[in-house]
């Protein structure tokens, strides 16, 4: 089997290391089967899609709607790379799911409006799909209805038409879209089970995410909660993708 590639950039390793673990754990693969950049380290470099069975794209301190003035070099070489590799994926229609940080470059790429409109505190919140969710090959896995983590500053506010949007919830209006037939982007995490999110609590903890002092009774409310459903997805995906 072809391996599948893991686009990270979080910078703290803790983070980093068990988003990494996640996708292998749910996605069924051995680290020779998921091979991961950390672009916040190191330039991206050529990728020739003919190696892999997939990209998959994890979460990220960056924001694409940030205003540039306040982007740093590593964010701006980050999104310059990223936007290259977009240009061959989306032309070739390849594998790509793009979990949490997707949601901004894959829509910024596409011609979404991302920006802060939806932006959503750190929890669980239901998730409904669209009627194309629920036929689509990779989320029609889950139920019609589902609890997933989140926890982000911007969202898409505006998808362009060629997009199809498969998943809403009550305050963001895009949890999840596809371009074409094989590229997806998640608002939501799918690679996030309770263990993770109270991961990315403490790590996060000063990240302005929410408020410090608030972290353990965030802990508490995460800990009671009922999101199981997600981790399917990237089951799904390496499941249909994988070569």
């Amino acid at each position: 089997m072809k391996p599948f590639l893991l686009l990270a950039t979080r910078a703290e390793d803790r983070a980093a290391d068990e988003e990494y673990e996640a996708f292998l754990r749910f996605g069924g693969l051995r680290e020779s089967e998921l091979r991961r950049v950390r672009l916040e380290q190191c330039p991206l470099g050529r990728v020739r899609l003919e190696d892999y069975s997939g990209l998959i794209m994890g979460g990220s301190p960056f924001n694409s709607s940030d205003p540039p003035e306040t982007k740093s070099d590593v964010q701006r070489r980050v999104e310059g790379e990223l936007a290259g590799l977009l240009d061959e994926v989306v032309a070739a229609d390849f594998p790509m799911l793009g979990a949490c940080y997707g949601v901004g470059t894959i829509g910024t790429h596409q011609g979404a409006v991302v920006d802060r409109t939806y932006g959503e505190p750190v929890g669980p919140v239901s998730v409904t799909l669209t009627d194309d969710g629920r036929s689509d090959p990779v989320f029609g896995v889950l139920p019609p209805v589902f609890e997933a983590f989140v926890g982000h500053r911007e969202a898409v506010r505006e998808l362009p038409p060629h997009a199809v949007r498969l998943a809403s919830s009550s305050d963001c209006p895009v949890q999840a879209f596809r371009i074409g037939s094989n590229v997806y982007a998640t608002q939501f995490h799918p690679e996030l089970d309770i263990a993770g999110i109270l991961t990315r609590i403490d790590v996060y903890k000063y990240a302005g995410y929410f408020a410090p002092e608030e972290a353990e009774a965030l802990k508490e409310r995460v800990g009671s909660s009922a999101v199981r459903h997600p981790p399917g997805i990237v089951r799904r995906f390496v499941e249909r993708y994988a070569v």
